[in-house]
C-alpha cells in the first residue's frame, strides 16, 4: 500500500520539536513516505494580530503548495496530514481542495479556530491544551469545534500551545500518551 505523511509545522514549532518529531518517527516506522513542509519568512509578533496571522497563513499556504506541486496525492492509498498550530489551517485548506480529500486523515496538534473553516476529510483527531493562549485558554472553542465535526479531541490539562505545562516529567508523561493516541490513529486495524 502506498502511504504518505505530510507534516505542516507551526510558525515557531518546527518539525524537529517533540510532537512532530515523534509522530514522524511513528509514521516512518509504519512505512509512510515522509514530506515536511518547511516554510519561512513569517512576520514577527503574530499572536493576537489577525492581519499578521492571515499574512502568515498566506505565506505558509503558498510555500506548502509549492513544495507539494510535484506530488500527486491521488497516487497514494493512505494519506496523513499532520499539522501543528497554523500548520493545521494550511493542512485543512490543502486537504479541502484535494481530489484525494476523502483519503486524507488529519492529526491536528493545537489547531486554531480557522482550521475548522475548511471542509477536510472525515477522519481526524485533535489535541489542545486548556491553558493555550493562542485559542483563548478557558474561552477556547476547539473542543466544541471538534465535537461539531465528530473529531475526537484530547484536552491536555494545564498545557500551553506546545502542549506543555512546564513540569518536565508531567510533560513527558503527556507526550507519551499523545504519541500512543497518535500511533493508534496512524496504524489502521489489521496493519500492526
Amino acid at each position: 500500500m502506498s502511504k504518505l505523511a505530510v507534516f505542516f509545522p507551526g510558525i515557531g514549532y518546527t518539525a524537529d520539536r517533540p510532537l512532530l518529531h515523534f509522530s514522524r518517527r511513528i509514521a516512518a516506522a509504519q512505512g509512510y513516505e515522509i514530506r515536511i513542509m518547511d516554510y519561512k519568512g513569517f512576520p514577527s509578533k503574530v499572536k493576537g494580530d489577525r492581519k499578521r496571522m492571515e499574512e502568515s497563513f498566506d505565506i505558509a499556504l503558498g510555500q506548502a503548495r509549492e513544495m507539494l506541486s510535484g506530488v500527486d496525492l491521488e497516487e497514494y492509498e493512505d494519506i496523513l496530514f499532520i499539522g501543528k498550530s497554523i500548520g493545521t489551517i494550511v493542512a485543512a485548506k490543502i486537504a479541502s481542495e484535494s481530489p484525494a480529500k476523502e483519503r486524507i486523515r488529519m492529526i491536528l496538534y493545537t489547531p486554531l479556530d480557522d482550521t475548522f473553516t475548511f471542509s477536510f476529510g472525515k477522519e481526524a483527531i485533535a489535541f489542545t491544551g486548556d491553558d493555550d493562549p493562542w485559542v483563548g485558554r478557558e474561552k477556547s472553542r476547539i473542543s466544541a469545534l471538534c465535537e461539531a465535526r465528530g473529531i475526537p479531541c484530547t484536552v491536555i490539562p494545564q498545557a500551553n500551545h506546545s502542549l506543555e505545562s512546564g513540569d518536565v516529567f508531567s510533560d513527558l508523561k503527556e507526550l507519551y500518551r499523545i504519541m500512543e493516541t497518535t500511533e493508534r490513529f496512524i496504524v489502521r486495524p489489521g496493519e500492526e
